[in-house]
């Protein structure tokens, strides 16, 4: 078991197969999708990575996540979730996850919030089929009817399906097909829709139902961290050669 991925809904397109069939998908961007912290059996009793992506102002963070983001030395990040992994799928805090940790054709389970479409009525939000258009029909026409019996039970059991909020929960889709990946441009485009409006976040994972493909990177795709000691040190080096011309012009 790997981990998954976050990433940002940009919205829909279509692209065109070999057989010139166009294809409907969604786009899904990577932005700086990075490894903030790891969860070890010893520590924590579970093994899992932490990811973070997107960016935020520090002002915007809370003292104990601004904290948490420079023990990980990464940038306060907009969006933060956890994927459960096996012990040797563990990663790197600071690494970061690029698109081709899936491949195409292969299969995968999309998490999203699924848009809110406030308080709606029983044929919309169950697919009702409604009152008599006639037959002494009159102004509840799109009502959903009876919701219980006489006086035995005497209450509406808890669960009915009736008229309320519509939307805006956890949804997942799965066994979504990844078409194309866009190393260069951190863009993983999927086959079909994906709940949530664009802009939102999803989480994408291996699919639960559907093998994974042989040569899908294990434990992950991801460039490694920039260690800090390693830019301070060539940092001193680059100013001595851009300042050596300009030296020697002034002895002349």
């Amino acid at each position: 078991m790997r981990t998954g991925l976050i990433a940002k809904k940009l919205g829909m397109t279509r692209i065109f197969n070999d057989a010139g069939h166009h294809v409907p998908v969604t786009v899904l961007e990577l932005d700086g999708c990075q490894v903030v912290a790891q969860r070890t059996m010893e520590k924590d009793g579970y093994t899992a990575v932490q990811l973070g992506v997107g960016s935020r102002k520090a002002k915007n963070v809370s003292k104990a996540m601004r904290g948490h983001f420079a023990k990980a030395e990464v940038e306060p990040k907009a969006k933060v979730a956890e994927f459960r992994v096996a012990e040797d799928a563990l990663i790197e805090v600071g690494a970061e996850l690029t698109a081709d940790h899936f491949v195409p054709g292969q299969r995968v389970d999309v998490v999203g919030t699924s848009k809110g479409k406030g308080f709606a009525g029983a044929m919309k939000r169950h697919n009702f089929g409604g009152l008599r258009a006639s037959h002494g029909v009159s102004i509840s026409h799109r009502s959903h009817g009876s919701t219980g019996q006489c006086q035995d039970p005497g209450r509406v059991f808890k669960g009915k399906k009736m008229a309320g909020h519509l939307g805006d929960v956890r949804t997942t889709v799965q066994s979504l097909e990844i078409v194309e990946t866009r190393v260069e441009d951190g863009l993983i485009l999927v086959k079909g829709g994906i709940p949530g409006s664009k802009e939102g976040w999803v989480l994408i994972s291996d699919a639960a139902k559907k093998p994974r493909p042989e040569n899908a990177p294990m434990p992950a795709a991801f460039r490694s961290p920039v260690k800090a000691e390693a830019a301070v040190e060539a940092a001193p080096a680059e100013e001595v050669t851009e300042a050596a011309p300009a030296a020697e012009g002034n002895e002349e």
